[in-house]
């Protein structure tokens, strides 16, 4: 798979990833033995990136990925993880003791001595442009607790703010068919000051794979379900924020414009790759079956016109909602 150097940490990653959060909780259960085998079905599909949190599962995530890393050292991984989130969220909390207590924990959950990449977790909009906060990511650099540090943030503004800062290393964002507000002046900025982009929700919680209809229902411990309205954290994170029968609709439109040999989410992966300033795209899955057709989204080659597709739809659905807010 194509590798893509992740910003200003140097390292090369695949430009399809697997996000984990899946691993941990929140989208229903996943056994020890399923999650393995997603793992090992990513990797032997060429992806070398895993992204996690210290909030998935309450440690588990990183848990069963430390576990599968001790198994296989011979594997070039990059693991990202998170912090920020295991506390209410109030900018008097990012400071450099705690940043040492969550790395620490994170570090004992991975069996690391120094972690690859830790993104502050969507933290309020104030830490960004704290210096202290910065400062003591600077300090956990210099300890070696940490090889790089980025972030992950909710808005377009929120990633303007990290990308303007020299230690800031990555930034994740949302960005999908249906979320297109980054392509206006995030990546282009990222570009110019060599940060790297780790694109999630790639799928739009799914909706973009085409398999949901108005009434499918899902489980009441995934968030589809608890947090279709921000209950629980932004809604951003849930469908993107759009409407979900809107989203049903928009699918049916998006399927009919991917190419023969190809699904609907490979597609939706594959133009995200295709942007440029994208280092990664880290899309979920809960089966081996699942990680390898995401892998293979890499290879997929799409039809002119189809990214010009892609922007008339949004443009018909849900600008008017989502560029405004985030």
């Amino acid at each position: 798979m194509e590798q893509r150097t992740l910003g200003r940490t140097g390292r090369e990653v695949s430009v399809v990833g697997l996000g984990t959060w899946q691993l941990g909780a929140d989208w229903g259960d996943v056994s020890e033995a399923d999650a393995m085998a997603v793992l090992d079905a990513a990797t032997a599909s060429g992806v070398t990136f895993f992204d996690t949190a210290d909030v998935y599962g309450d440690g588990r995530s990183e848990q069963l990925i430390g576990r599968y890393r001790a198994a296989h050292p011979e594997l070039p991984l990059t693991v990202a993880t998170k912090m920020g989130r295991r506390e209410e969220q109030d900018p008097a909390n990012f400071t450099l003791a705690k940043f040492r207590d969550w790395t620490d924990r994170s570090r004992r959950n991975l069996g690391v001595d120094t972690l690859d990449l830790v993104q502050l977790h969507c933290p309020p909009t104030p830490v960004f442009s704290s210096d202290a906060v910065h400062d003591a990511l600077d300090t956990l650099v210099a300890d070696g607790a940490i090889a790089n540090y980025g972030v992950s943030v909710e808005t377009c503004a929120e990633a303007l703010a990290a990308i303007a800062r020299p230690g800031t290393a990555s930034v994740q964002i949302i960005l999908n068919a249906f979320r297109l507000k980054p392509l206006d002046e995030v990546l282009p900025a990222a570009r110019e000051a060599g940060v790297g982009i780790i694109a999630r929700v790639p799928l739009a919680s799914g909706l973009l794979s085409g398999r949901y209809s108005e009434t499918t229902e899902f489980s009441a411990d995934d968030h589809r379900s608890y947090n279709r309205h921000g209950e629980a954290f932004d809604v951003g994170e849930t469908f993107s924020g759009v409407d979900f029968e809107t989203g049903v609709r928009a699918a049916r439109e998006f399927a009919a414009l991917v190419p023969e040999g190809a699904t609907p989410a490979q597609a939706a992966i594959a133009w995200i790759v295709a942007q440029d300033g994208v280092t990664s795209v880290i899309p979920g899955a809960r089966s081996p079956e699942q990680a390898r057709a995401n892998a293979a989204a890499a290879a997929v080659r799409l039809p002119d016109g189809f990214d010009a597709a892609v922007h008339s739809l949004y443009d018909t659905h849900f600008r008017a909602a989502i560029h405004p807010r985030w």
